[in-house]
């Protein structure tokens, strides 16, 4: 294996009707021994409302690469570190064991490599009573692999940033500007 030095991929995979549960992870992937190994050996402390934990599937089963993981929004209630450390974290877990399994993530030199993830949990998930726990592990499973094939294979390229430039704009600029 050549080594990987620092990729970077994301993702957004959208909730089923009704539900908040869209998943947006970033991925950070690299060895141990550059940068973001050193990023991953400094993430080992918390951070008061972004709780920092390894991916595991379950009890016992840390996930390989080891991997850090973290939210984008600041944990408030029981209820949502609930939801980050149970459904979330097992689909993250699966989704990176079956990267392994489909060789997205090469096998060979597997303890080499960390990652860190960043998770996008939406705050009315804690608080739904009509939430669809399947969909929110969908939601993150599917993101997650996604965000970390496209860090692997370095997507979207630069010359397909420059292609569509004028065609692709931010949700948040519906609206807002003209191409």
């Amino acid at each position: 294996m050549s080594e990987i030095w620092f990729r970077t991929g994301e993702a957004t995979v959208l909730a089923a009707e009704g539900q908040f549960t869209d998943a947006m992870p970033e991925v950070l992937i690299g060895s141990t021994r550059g940068p973001v190994g050193h990023a991953f050996a400094g993430m080992l402390g918390q951070v008061q409302g972004h709780t920092r934990m390894f991916v595991v599937r379950d009890l016992n089963q840390l996930v390989r690469p080891s991997t850090i993981m973290t939210t984008k929004v600041t944990i408030h209630t029981a209820e949502y570190a609930e939801l980050l450390g149970g459904v979330v974290q097992a689909a993250t877990g699966d989704a990176i064991v079956d990267c392994v399994i489909e060789g997205i993530l090469p096998k060979d030199g597997l303890d080499e490599l960390c990652m860190i993830i960043t998770i996008w949990l939406d705050e009315r998930c804690a608080k739904d009573e009509n939430l669809d726990r399947k969909d929110l592990y969908r939601t993150n499973y599917e993101a997650t692999k996604l965000a970390i094939a496209r860090a692997m294979k370095g997507e979207p390229t630069i010359d397909e940033l420059i292609a569509n430039r004028k065609t692709v704009k931010h949700y948040a600029l519906e609206d807002i500007i003209e191409y």
